[in-house]
């Protein structure tokens, strides 16, 4: 049974910086990738980075350049790590395992989420 776990999240002012970090148990197929998801109050589930198998990283236009998704093999854990934060990054993150080819969905593997608050 596939288990994720994220940690990390809290509140931070704009400028500043926060490290999440899921920690995956269970199989996971090789053909998944790990990403990090965001979804805000009254606005649509954003994928925000996705990290494939070989290191290769793709993320959304809104964070590029700010954030980071790196991944640790040996101690089955994925970091976003998040800097120059915005108000608008405030979000519940999510840690999801699935196809490569799409951002996850409802069915794949979710973790229960990590508050993250961006004060102005």
């Amino acid at each position: 049974q596939v288990q994720l776990v994220e940690l990390g999240g809290g509140s931070v002012q704009a400028g500043g910086s926060l490290r999440l970090s899921c920690a995956a148990s269970g199989y996971i197929s090789s053909y998944y990738c790990m990403n990090w998801i965001r979804h805000a109050p009254g606005k649509e589930r954003e994928g925000v980075a996705r990290i494939y198998r070989d290191g290769g990283t793709h993320y959304a236009a809104s964070v590029k350049g700010r954030f980071t998704i790196s991944k640790d093999n040996a101690k089955n854990t994925v970091y976003l790590q998040m800097n120059s934060l915005k108000p608008e990054d405030t979000a519940m993150y999510f840690c999801a395992a699935g196809p490569c080819t799409t951002w996850p969905r409802v069915g794949d593997f979710w973790g229960q989420g990590t508050q993250v608050t961006v004060s102005s």
